[in-house]
């Protein structure tokens, strides 16, 4: 690569859960070769603005609540608008994450909420691709995938539990999107670049 793919993680976390998946994520895309910028969402300023607007990625990141992202992810995504409006992120890669207190949880629910914010502006999503693990007799929970989600990463830990209490497998999973992220990132923008220069 002769320019390292931007990447920006725009992410809220709750009680530090889903921080040590943003920081998962984060390692992954780095040692794929990312220059990677954490935007926590609560507290948008200029500048965060501005580094989601030069990102050529995407990777969007919330805990689930009551089945869908925090407010605090709500409010974030609907003062997008204006950036909706003139398509400024239209054609960055993007992608997501989440983590719950129950296994199931409804966080499919919340990866498809940001599948959904990332396709209304116009992104292309780029899916976890690994198959499930354990979910055969000789697999394990120490499986990268281990909780069978397709859209994006996905982790679970036990509410009354601390940040710390995440298990490593999804914290691998993670990892495994970050650097799944960059990768089709820096794929996209070689064709672009071939294609503007053939």
């Amino acid at each position: 690569m002769e320019k390292p793919p931007m990447i920006a993680i725009a992410y809220h976390s709750g009680r530090g859960h889903n921080e040590v998946l943003a920081q998962a994520v984060r390692a992954g895309a780095e040692a794929a070769g990312a220059s990677v910028t954490m935007v926590t969402v609560e507290a948008m300023d200029d500048a965060k603005w501005e580094a989601l607007d030069a990102a050529d990625a995407i990777i969007f990141g919330s805990p689930t609540y009551m089945g869908s992202a925090s407010g605090q992810f709500h409010t974030f995504a609907a003062s997008t608008n204006k950036r909706w409006a003139r398509q400024a992120w239209k054609d960055k890669l993007g992608s997501g994450f989440t983590v719950g207190a129950c296994k199931a949880g409804d966080k499919d629910s919340t990866l498809g909420y940001f599948a959904t914010l990332g396709h209304q502006h116009g992104m292309l999503w780029v899916s976890l691709g690994l198959l499930p693990g354990w979910h055969l007799t000789h697999e394990s929970e120490n499986d990268l995938n281990r909780l069978g989600y397709f859209n994006g990463a996905a982790g679970t830990v036990a509410g009354d539990l601390p940040a710390d209490a995440v298990h490593k497998a999804d914290i691998a999973t993670a990892e495994h999107l970050g650097q799944r992220v960059v990768e089709q990132t820096a794929i996209v923008l070689a064709g672009r670049a071939a294609l503007a220069n053939p």
